[in-house]
């Protein structure tokens, strides 16, 4: 089929695909550690299907700690190239309930979007794999091959050690990243980097108990105050990061307009933004601390006490090309140096993962650049994300070789994780059209390059 035909059949294929779509959000799929639950298995053993009716001969990974893995294949026709798709059918939790306008697992069309957890991130993501694939009838130019997990959102558990030891399994010339999305409505984008991410714990006792501030303030050892004054070192004045050892270098391409950083950001007005630099830098090939967690008495609870005991967790956005655990280790080893009033702090590592850069030469990407554009009626954009998706980082390095596109049904402003997500529908029909329109222009590139 030509290119015009395969967008055709794509469209024509929505209500069916919304129809499946709706279905999957309904299923409550969260991820938590440790627990493996029937809604869990229930969209495992969906998402198993809708790719096994899309003409893939379907098979299930299982690891330890880890939900089980959709995997499965189309063997590719002679002298084509082979495609992975990766995506995810977990979802976070929903939250308070009575922040959605309606309930939050069953999906609601509003104003040309469709409202519920994980509408967006990011079972429309699967939807858009299973969508490409009917629109070449189960029979695609391609190879195809399956990652869809079910842990992505606490961090994949035990998947990004697998694929080094079964490359087999995943073996592809290019690879499509389902997990994405446009920068903002209307402009098609290609993510071509993911920073790390690396969380650090950060905990101090200085008394037995809380004692009278009248008392003993002014000479007992707050920890609070220890704490917040060590959480203070690690940015400087202007709010850039201040610790050695984490890389930033500048963002090569065009960055995102402050305008809308702002907009996307709900920054408030007069409010001035932090750090220096264009947001590129910033955002998508600069580190970041964040203070995600940290417990101190509330101040509804509040007495005049001097503060025992405090504990804060750091969330650290690593550049793209450095080593999560490297960055870590530079954020405790800066933490360990601190002795608040002269109070040692206890600092231990938690979770990691690392980020990711594409090369943005080769078959995949010029197939893909005119898929996008296509679709969507406008120019591609390339673009960073400040996100993570670890698993991205082990199947580029058990696949070396493979072109990867990080691309998506998303936009900047469909609220993944928190209340009233959402997915524009127009956003979805496009996604869906550019992935089926890149298996064909891919398989032409690609036999063109091996010429």
């Amino acid at each position: 089929m030509d290119a015009e035909s395969v967008a055709s059949r794509a469209r024509e294929l929505m209500p069916d695909l919304r129809r499946d779509l709706e279905a999957l959000v309904r299923i409550p799929s969260v991820s938590t550690p440790g627990v493996i639950d029937a809604p869990l298995l229930e969209a495992f053993e969906l998402t198993s299907r809708l790719f096994a009716d899309a003409g893939v001969a379907v098979d299930r990974l299982d690891l330890p700690g880890t939900a089980p893995v959709v995997t499965g294949e189309i063997p590719a026709p002679p002298g084509a190239p082979t495609v992975l798709l990766y995506s995810h059918y977990d979802v976070v939790a929903a939250g308070d309930a009575s922040l959605w306008t309606d309930p939050p697992f069953e999906p609601t069309e509003r104003d040309g979007a469709l409202y519920g957890r994980g509408v967006a991130d990011t079972k429309s993501n699967v939807l858009a794999h299973v969508g490409a694939l009917r629109a070449w009838g189960g029979r695609p130019p391609v190879g195809i091959k399956l990652c869809i997990e079910g842990y992505e959102e606490i961090g994949s558990g035990e998947l990004p050690a697998y694929p080094a030891t079964d490359p087999q399994r995943f073996a592809a010339d290019a690879m499509v990243i389902g997990d994405m999305g446009s920068i903002r409505p209307g402009v098609p984008t290609l993510t071509t980097a993911l920073r790390g991410t690396a969380n650090v714990f950060v905990e101090l006792r200085t008394l037995a108990s809380a004692k009278h501030s009248g008392l003993y303030g002014g000479a007992a050892p707050d920890a609070l105050l220890a704490l917040l004054r060590a959480l203070q070192t690690l940015h400087d004045d202007a709010g850039d990061v201040a610790v050695a050892g984490l890389r930033r270098t500048a963002w090569d391409g065009p960055s995102q307009p402050e305008a809308d950083f702002r907009e996307l950001g709900t920054v408030l007005d007069g409010m001035s933004l932090i750090g220096s630099g264009d947001l590129g830098e910033r955002v998508w090939s600069g580190p970041a601390i964040s203070v995600i967690g940290i417990d101190v008495p509330s101040v509804g609870d509040a007495v005049n006490a001097v503060s025992p005991y405090a504990r804060a967790v750091l969330n650290v956005r690593v550049h793209p090309e450095q080593e999560a655990s490297e960055a870590q280790e530079a954020v405790i080893r800066h933490l360990r140096a601190q002795r608040p009033f002269g109070i040692e702090l206890q600092v231990s590592p938690g979770a990691t993962g690392n980020g990711f850069a594409a090369r943005t030469e080769g078959p995949a990407y010029d197939a893909a650049r005119a898929a996008w554009s296509a679709a969507w009626g406008a120019e591609v954009l390339l673009a960073g994300s400040g996100g993570s998706i670890p698993i991205v980082n082990a199947l580029a390095r058990a696949l070396p070789d493979a072109e990867a596109l990080l691309v998506g049904t998303a936009d900047g402003f469909a609220n993944i994780h928190g209340p009233d997500e959402r997915l524009l529908l127009s956003e979805f029909e496009h996604a869906v059209v550019a992935e089926a329109d890149f298996l064909g222009r891919y398989a032409e590139a690609f036999r063109s390059a091996a010429r």
